[in-house]
């Protein structure tokens, strides 16, 4: 691999503090085990307000519209959202409005998501997945979901969670010629 992997994380809530923020950044560190990455992590809360505000792309700031374009040129995308009334939020699904139709054909994306409970663990599949089949990305298998139970502290405490994430990154590896064989060679 010539060179490091550019990986966009988005971080689909506009809490602070947030367990969603808090499985997104877990998510990109076991990546970062696994592949030599450059990651750029986007906050929706932090740009909630102008982007909410914006109707169309033209009208977004420049900061806004850089984000915007790291996500159409990642390598490897991960995209986490807290449930909402059974959905991802809205401000998730407007942003995805403004990004290019074609601009993530084949564009790899990890999935997850936070609820308050096993509730809402489909949202995955039934929510989040037919996004991203709009774009042609291609949705990794494995999502990663978490429940409040799962977090301590806004820390991650489960240990079948810490598996999930390892486990998400370990079959993210092949899809950039990195396999478990040679995953010490990387280091």
């Amino acid at each position: 691999m010539s060179r490091p992997l550019k990986v966009v994380a988005l971080s689909g809530g506009t809490w602070r503090p947030s367990r969603t923020l808090v499985l997104t950044q877990a998510l990109l560190a076991e990546l970062a085990e696994h592949l030599p990455i450059e990651s750029t992590l986007i906050e929706l809360g932090d740009i909630a307000r102008p982007l909410g505000a914006a109707l169309s792309r033209q009208e977004l700031s420049a900061e806004i519209e850089a984000e915007l374009q790291a996500i159409e040129n990642a390598d490897l995308l991960i995209v986490a959202a807290p449930v909402y009334r059974g959905s991802y939020p809205g401000l998730l699904k407007h942003l995805f409005d403004l990004i290019d139709l074609n601009a993530l054909i084949d564009t790899p994306v990890l999935l997850a998501a936070t609820g308050g409970s096993e509730r809402h663990a489909l949202m995955l599949d039934h929510q989040l997945r037919p996004l991203f089949s709009f774009f042609q990305a291609l949705t990794l298998p494995i999502g990663v979901y978490a429940t409040e139970a799962d977090f301590s502290n806004y820390q991650i405490t489960s240990e079948p969670l810490k598996a999930r994430i390892r486990l998400a990154a370990e079959r993210a590896a092949p899809l950039f010629g990195v396999h478990p064989k040679n995953l010490l060679k990387i280091a």
